[in-house]
């Protein structure tokens, strides 16, 4: 089982979804996946979790089966989607939760004075291309006879109408893609599947790797666990419904302009 350090938090209850759920987490191996598959393990409504990375994981619950997938390699994510449509059917959640804002060679920009190519390339390739990858092959395996979800992890600062601040051209630019792309695949999810959701979804400031450079600004009770974060997330996507397709929605349920 996934165990994030430190949480106890109470198993989600999923109820606007039904029961018998069959879910996956891209991005199982991070902080904030490996939260996901945690919370989905301990819900009573989901009987499936395929958790999807491309580090392998030796998952000890019954209910998880560990699959490779590397959101830079489309042939990975087509054999990963072809896999878990064999073993579980129809879906009913699929959240991706992978993203990158630093590393070696990259940082985020304070100015344009540090713009490169590579770094636009990096950003584009994990936080915008992986996940409009994945949606093209896991969209069509949602269920169409009850409510099923497709949710990708974004940002607030992908927000144009919210970017006040500048800074993190590359970051910011790839996360307002992803907006976009959730947007547009939503409008065509919409004809072929009414039941079923596509957004995006903002975790706030998580204690991962990927924020922990950054958190000296931030208050202590907005900085989430990861299991906190998850939780909540799992909550908001208790609380949409298809009307809600296309959306970006923070941690607290308050939907964040584009």
């Amino acid at each position: 089982m996934f165990n994030p350090p430190g949480d106890s938090l109470a198993a989600p209850a999923l109820a606007s979804f039904g029961v018998g759920l069959s879910t996956v987490v891209i991005g199982a191996s991070g902080g904030i996946g490996g939260a996901f598959a945690a919370a989905l393990e301990r819900a009573p409504a989901v009987d499936r979790v395929f958790a999807l990375s491309r580090r392998p994981l030796a998952p000890d619950c019954p209910k998880t089966t560990w699959q490779g997938i590397d959101l830079e390699d489309e042939e990975s994510i087509a054999r990963a989607a072809t896999a878990v449509k064999a073993a579980a059917g129809p879906l009913h959640l699929v959240i991706v939760a992978s993203g990158v804002l630093h590393g070696k060679d990259l940082q985020p920009e304070k100015s344009w004075r540090a713009l490169s190519a590579d770094t636009l390339q990096r950003a584009f390739t994990v936080n915008t291309i992986g996940p409009a990858l994945a949606a093209k092959h896991f969209l069509p395996l949602l269920a169409d006879d009850r409510k099923a979800a497709f949710a990708v992890l974004s940002a607030r600062v992908g927000s144009i109408a919210d970017n006040r601040l500048g800074g993190w051209h590359a970051y910011r630019a790839s996360k307002a893609a992803l907006n976009m792309l959730v947007r547009t695949l939503a409008v065509e999810l919409a004809r072929r599947n009414d039941r079923a959701l596509c957004v995006a979804l903002h975790p706030g400031t998580v204690d991962t790797d990927l924020s922990r450079p950054f958190q000296t600004q931030v208050p202590q009770e907005k900085l989430f666990t990861p299991a906190r974060a998850a939780g909540q997330l799992l909550d908001v996507l208790d609380g949409l419904s298809p009307g809600h397709s296309g959306g970006l929605f923070a941690w607290d349920g308050q939907r964040i302009p584009y």
